[in-house]
């Protein structure tokens, strides 16, 4: 491909872009660096610059524990950040440009607390095309405090003002050509899945089931965060006092010591009561492991009756599938089963 775009043979050059994309895409995953450095030194190349392109913002996770993401090309870096769908925390998009622009500049050492201001200077200009790219204003707080704030003479000053303001003055607006959130920060807030799975989760809640033709991301719902155990703790009262009477909820479930993870969609509510079994046509239960939407279950409901169960003692309990209960309302899960399979679901104990 290399000595076809060199002899100016460009229909062959698509001919074998072609080729790679569509038969070849475990073997490029395998060659990732060789391939995204070659792509970006022709422009002639468009496609498979496009591939990794994409295949970074999918696939982030992957690409930066093996590839040196410091050795990129600032065309390559700056076509990725630009993305709304990078699938990447913002605070995670600042922190990669952050060591990108030191590896161009090893003279300077990583803490900015040292630097001068000449060095100040020398970044700025290195970062010039990445910085009006970082979503600063989709930053919690906290991260713009101890992340960003050491960096205040890398930033325009005007738009440190704004910054500030944004933080510091209760209901205050960025601008309207402030760049908006990515998809990951308007969409979920958790770490456990990826945009990936939130859109399957999403086109199952619609009726779009169709798991073998999924092409782009189905993002409708915005998945506000109502419990995260490690923060609000593990025990059924919190779960409850969290979780009841709100509709269509899901539940994600990472199993300890794997990338599995676990969950279902209640369509009803959650409710705290004695003993009682719920309806609900809609909800379904789902797998994943290494959250690859390739090795999906999801599971509907057979016996519509007793798709949930209601307890003051229990978290999300579906079915006979997913069982999450304690010895009491106020002590941590002691008692969780889990059985996923894909014909025999949501049956009465």
């Amino acid at each position: 491909m290399v000595a076809a775009d060199e002899l100016l043979l460009q229909e062959l050059v698509d001919y074998l872009q072609d080729h790679l994309i569509q038969n070849k895409i475990e073997w490029i995953e395998q060659h990732f660096e060789l391939i995204h450095q070659t792509s970006f030194q022709s422009n002639s190349l468009l496609k498979l610059q496009k591939f990794c392109t994409d295949f970074m913002a999918e696939s982030p996770e992957k690409i930066f524990k093996s590839l040196d993401f410091t050795s990129i090309p600032e065309k390559s870096l700056i076509s990725l950040i630009k993305r709304d769908d990078l699938l990447m925390k913002e605070i995670e998009v600042w922190n990669h440009v952050l060591k990108w622009g030191l590896k161009k500049n090893p003279t300077i050492v990583s803490d900015p607390m040292n630097w001068s201001d000449d060095d100040f200077k020398t970044m700025e200009n290195t970062l010039q095309n990445c910085l009006p790219l970082i979503r600063f204003f989709s930053l919690p707080s906290e991260d713009f405090f101890q992340n960003v704030r050491p960096y205040k003479k890398l930033l325009k000053h005007q738009l440190y003002e704004d910054l500030l303001k944004f933080y510091l003055v209760p209901n205050s607006e960025p601008s309207n050509d402030v760049p908006s959130s990515r998809y990951i920060d308007r969409i979920i807030d958790t770490e456990i899945v990826n945009l990936k799975i939130v859109s399957l989760i999403s086109r199952w809640i619609d009726g779009i089931n169709d798991k073998v033709n999924i092409k782009g991301l189905h993002l409708p719902y915005k998945f506000k965060l109502m419990l995260r155990g490690s923060r609000d703790g593990f025990t059924p009262k919190k779960f409850h006092e969290l979780c009841d009477n709100i509709p269509c909820t899901v539940t994600f479930i990472k199993i300890n010591g794997t990338e599995e993870i676990i969950g279902g969609y209640n369509s009803t509510r959650w409710k705290t009561v004695d003993d009682e079994w719920g309806p609900s046509q809609n909800s379904f239960i789902f797998s994943f492991k290494h959250k690859n939407i390739k090795d999906v279950i999801i599971s509907n409901v057979q016996d519509s009756d007793c798709t949930l169960y209601y307890h003051f003692t229990c978290g999300p309990y579906f079915g006979d599938d997913i069982i999450i209960y304690a010895s009491s309302e106020s002590t941590d899960y002691n008692n969780i089963m889990i059985c996923i399979v894909k014909s025999i679901i949501m049956k009465k104990r």
